[in-house]
């Protein structure tokens, strides 16, 4: 073993302890989330951020989000996005932000609107102003991370430690699934998502940390596995993620993890020369017989009614009405309340009061992009493009860069499927704006992928 590997294992190791413990001792969930909280204040501060510190406890505190959700482990339940935030704004104490971003000054401006007009239209109720946090805090996030990320220059070293330790507290989601739910043939008894195999906590937000998850630990496989150990290490690794992400019944985060994968072995495939060509052509084939199992797998522990969720079939094999599980109608009232309020929007968090007033369902938004038209109008098709054409339009100058495509992709994958409920897509959202150079230093010029492992 190489020095990496004697790092990396034990690192591993950790993070399954953690998750052993807090499922014997849940209270120590919330012990948890201060300590991370409170351990990364410290770290970044000790550092001076010089290394870009920030971004690592970041990523590692929007890792931990859905285990600590799953744990009841959050102090408050925004915990990941507010937690985020500060991070970042220690980052800009110490390393400031990019004045140039104004992209994403604009964007923040263009939240303002909607805000206020939520401020005439919700009621002053505690109720309707934790509404307005609950909707507005995920594109605040997204924006507060923008603007210290926009072409900040990082190492391509240093972009494998911020995916490493958004990746480890996935591990601890992983190994808490299985301690709840040994034994998935024993709770499926239909193809709606299950609650039993997603820790008893929303299977959609499940599904999208360990698509998160399946796309690192592939990643890794490919790109930060120096023997074949740990090229296997990270296979079975992703393979387990993946296992638990098919049986909780969410398509949203596997589909996410499969276009994230496509896109990063396109773009790593585009790059390489020589044995790493080769090599990248074992890997595909490998790739595609650990998907094959891992179905194959998931269809005898579910008892082949995994095959009619990915069909639209129910449990009898009859095709549903619906394709997205309802959710289309929460989409129409949203783009209803847009053809009626195309300039401005109905205002922040307004729109979950007018669909219970049409339909009687009181539910937030499954899509971001519909909620963005209805809640801010003409100016959310704005926020819309900005968010969208900026990473590309910084890529043209960073093309060695073949994270952005994989990254830029989850956050529009996800939104249009969990909305922002988490901290995930606002945080991995605004990792596409980094400018990684591919060597150890940010003065070298960015090269070809010739290795592999």
């Amino acid at each position: 073993m190489n020095e990496k590997t004697i790092r990396y294992v034990p690192l591993l190791l950790i993070h399954v302890a953690i998750a052993i413990i807090v499922f014997l001792l849940p209270f120590l969930a919330k012990v948890l989330s201060l300590f991370v909280l409170f351990w990364g204040i410290i770290y970044v501060v000790k550092k001076r951020n010089k290394g870009n510190e920030v971004l690592i406890v970041a990523a590692y505190i929007t890792g931990l989000e859905v285990f600590l959700r799953c744990t009841d482990g959050l102090i408050i339940y925004e915990f990941a996005k507010y937690g985020v935030s500060l991070m970042i704004f220690i980052g800009m104490f110490y390393s400031g932000f990019s004045k140039n971003a104004i992209p994403y000054w604009i964007y923040l401006l263009l939240l303002i609107p909607s805000v206020i007009i939520a401020a005439f239209v919700l009621n002053s109720s505690m109720e309707d102003r934790k509404i307005i946090s609950f909707v507005i805090s995920g594109p605040l996030c997204l924006g507060v991370c923008s603007l210290y990320t926009y072409k900040r220059m990082i190492t391509y070293e240093q972009m494998h430690k911020i995916l490493l330790a958004l990746g480890m507290p996935i591990i601890c989601l992983t190994v808490y699934l299985f301690l709840y739910n040994p034994s998935v043939r024993d709770v499926i008894t239909g193809t709606d998502s299950n609650a039993m195999t997603s820790g008893g906590f929303g299977p959609n937000q499940v599904s999208t940390a360990l698509g998160i998850g399946i796309f690192i630990f592939v990643l890794r496989a490919i790109l930060q596995s120096k023997t074949n150990f740990m090229v296997l290490i990270n296979i079975l690794i992703a393979c387990t993620i993946a296992f638990r992400g098919i049986v909780t019944f969410s398509r949203g985060g596997v589909i996410t993890a499969i276009a994230m994968i496509v896109l990063l072995i396109f773009g790593v495939y585009s790059r390489s020369k020589g044995k790493a060509k080769v090599k990248m052509h074992y890997f595909i084939v490998g790739t595609l017989v650990c998907a094959f199992l891992i179905w194959t797998y998931s269809i005898s522990q579910t008892n082949g009614l995994i095959e009619n969720r990915y069909a639209n079939k129910d449990a009898a094999g009859r095709v549903k009405e619906s394709k997205f599980t309802g959710r289309e109608d929460l989409a129409k009232t949203e783009l209803n309340a847009f053809y009626e309020n195309p300039i401005l929007g109905v205002g922040v968090g307004k729109s979950i009061e007018i669909r219970e007033a049409e339909t009687g369902i009181n539910a937030a938004s499954h899509n971001e992009i519909t909620r963005l038209l209805a809640e801010h109008g003409s100016l959310g098709i704005l926020m819309l493009l900005i968010l969208f054409v900026t990473p590309i339009i910084l890529h043209l100058d960073n093309r060695a860069n073949f994270f952005m495509f994989p990254i830029l992709f989850f956050w529009l994958l996800t939104i249009n499927h969990a909305a922002m409920r988490i901290a995930a897509p606002a945080f991995v959202y605004s990792l596409s704006l980094l400018k990684v150079e591919m060597g150890y230093s940010p003065r070298k010029k960015p090269r070809a992928v010739k290795h592999l492992r």
